[in-house]
């Protein structure tokens, strides 16, 4: 393993003595200071366990750790292709043609992140012997606050690289060793949800009534929402549920109590079905864009857990976006692109993905043989929603100063396509019969109920007198209602990096790549049978070890998938 800082811990602490700010300093591990600071003469009062706190923030903003979010997460899904002036490395991941030399197999910034957590996790406790004003309680609060970061960081790691090193101790001097063998999937998997649930109940429930750090912290709903996520993976369904289940009624007291003070607040929120969601369109209005707007273009929403935050920023631009998938004054297309057929024919009825009353599909992409990503691009659309058959919307965006989209990692629609999810897997697991037990049938219209309200929003039907998503259509089998929830969070989670693992997690638990390869084969013209071949095995699920981290840890093996290369696809 390459940490990369091992001998540069001293002149961190060293330079945070002469920066005023150590939150936006995405080079921060490069600055050469004085070699003479002693460590523990930094560590000496609250203020420098917070400068360091908030690096950990600052380094998962930065571009290197944002583009691999993306990247590892939804690059090789059904839903990407490459733009326009889309780099090598970024090309080849498109083809399916990864090579150890690619760029996005290397982790050193997610490893810089982990190791600036395990900073403060070490040296916080001394901090709060020495400062009386530092109490036990925020001590608690910012050891949560690393764990759940450097969890996050880890989980982003597993899901892309299947086996890594897992360290949970700083770097600090050039004694220690830095070779690591690779811990299992499964056994960092069981360490991350272990530390998190031992830290849940010390992290700030609430920074304020209406603080945006509610959203651009760790909280205690943002490690509900990862233990929810977490437990998906590991197939502990119920508590999946259990903590899906606590944000949502998070979320229901919220509308609750703001529906008493504020009319104006429920304007713009109301309930679907029991779900409270940003309506699309506002009752009293004609035109649909207002939960995007809100959203992704405003940040910091009603329906938010966890993003990152750059729109309060008029210096730090999120990188991910602007490269990935535009400037914000222009509709040119991105490094990356929406693969074509996801917006096809959608006006006249017969797209498979969207119907044509579905805002998403107008407000996410605009195009057609190169159809560029407009999600987080833009500051916000409007619409006229009650467009006949065979005629699109005019959509009318409104473009943003600068590039500075936050980066959304887990948002209420989210949690609601998790705990749909699991309880299609409980309900699986009820009764043997070709008839569903009442039990069966409980948790499906629960899981359906999640879906529902998704879909109602998105396609704003005010008028309709039937719902065109009808339970008897998918509650009579495992297999539809499966399809059901994977296709509703395709729909609703596109480009923010979550489909790619969405098809590996199916992969996992069914022991199977076959579907997905359904999913992801028709994006290709060329090399199909040696593609489809090649992405079959479990293997092939996960990146390779960059060449740069196996020359420096002996210990890493590299996956079985990349010892002998042999697809070369055409330029």
């Amino acid at each position: 393993m390459k940490f990369y800082i091992n001998k540069q811990v001293t002149r961190l602490f060293s330079a945070a003595l002469f920066a005023s700010s150590l939150t936006a300093c995405d080079d921060f591990l490069n600055i050469i200071p004085l070699n003479d600071v002693v460590l523990e003469n930094y560590w000496t009062e609250e203020a420098d366990v917070a400068s360091v706190v908030n690096s950990c923030y600052a380094q998962l903003e930065s571009g290197d750790c944002l583009k691999r979010m993306l990247v590892w997460g939804e690059m090789r899904s059904d839903n990407l292709t490459t733009g326009a002036g889309a780099p090598q490395d970024i090309i080849r991941i498109a083809e399916e043609n990864l090579l150890e030399t690619n760029g996005y197999a290397k982790w050193e910034s997610f490893y810089q992140c982990i190791n600036r957590c395990n900073t403060v996790i070490h040296y916080a406790p001394q901090v709060q012997a020495k400062d009386p004003n530092y109490t036990e309680a925020e001590l608690k609060a910012n050891i949560a606050e690393a764990t759940a970061i450097r969890s996050l960081c880890y989980f982003y790691l597993i899901r892309t690289f299947r086996n890594v090193p897992y360290v949970t101790e700083p770097s600090i001097d050039d004694t220690q060793n830095y070779q690591v063998p690779a811990s299992g999937f499964d056994e960092v998997l069981a360490h991350i949800i272990a530390d998190l649930e031992a830290v849940k109940n010390d992290a700030i429930r609430t920074y304020g009534e209406y603080s945006d750090d509610n959203m651009n912290r760790i909280t205690r709903y943002a490690i509900y929402a990862m233990l929810a996520d977490m437990y998906l993976w590991q197939g502990d369904y119920q508590r999946c549920i259990d903590y899906c289940d606590l944000i949502i009624d998070y979320k229901k007291e919220q509308y609750d109590d703001m529906l008493q003070e504020s009319s104006s607040f429920i304007e713009n929120v109301e309930l679907y079905g029991e779900f409270p969601l940003i309506s699309e369109a506002p009752y009293g209005s004609s035109y649909a864009g207002t939960a995007f707007t809100e959203i992704f273009g405003e940040g910091n929403s009603f329906e938010s857990i966890f993003e990152l935050n750059f729109v309060d920023s008029e210096t730090r631009e999120n990188l991910l976006t602007k490269d990935f998938y535009g400037a914000y004054n222009s509709t040119n297309v991105g490094q990356l692109a929406a693969c074509p057929y996801l917006n096809a024919q959608v006006a006249d009825g017969s797209n498979p993905y969207f119907k044509r009353t579905d805002c998403r599909v107008y407000e996410n992409m605009s195009g057609e043989s190169t159809v560029s990503i407009r999600k987080y691009v833009t500051a916000g659309v409007e619409f006229r929603t009650n467009t006949t058959t065979g005629s699109a919307p005019t959509v009318t965006e409104y473009t943003r100063s600068n590039n500075v989209g936050n980066w959304i990692i887990y948002r209420l629609t989210d949690v609601m396509l998790m705990k749909a999810e699991a309880e299609v897997q409980l309900a699986g697991n009820v009764g043997d019969g070709s008839s569903l037990t009442s039990e069966q049938e409980a948790r499906y219209r629960t899981a359906f109920s999640c879906v529902s309200a998704v879909w109602k929003r998105a396609n704003n039907k005010r008028v309709a007198t039937t719902d065109t998503l009808v339970f008897e259509d998918y509650g009579t089998s495992r297999l539809s209602m499966e399809n059901l929830v994977l296709d509703e969070r395709q729909r609703e989670l596109m480009f923010e990096g979550k489909r790619w693992f969405d098809l590996v997690r199916l992969c996992r638990r069914e022991g199977s790549n076959t579907r997905m390869l359904d999913k992801v084969m028709q994006k290709f013209s060329e090399n199909t049978a040696a593609l489809r071949i090649r992405l079959s095995t479990p293997d092939a699920l996960y990146f390779p070890y960059h060449e740069d981290e196996l020359k420096a840890n002996s210990y890493l093996v590299q996956n079985p998938a990349y010892e002998n290369e042999n697809i070369t696809t055409t330029e």
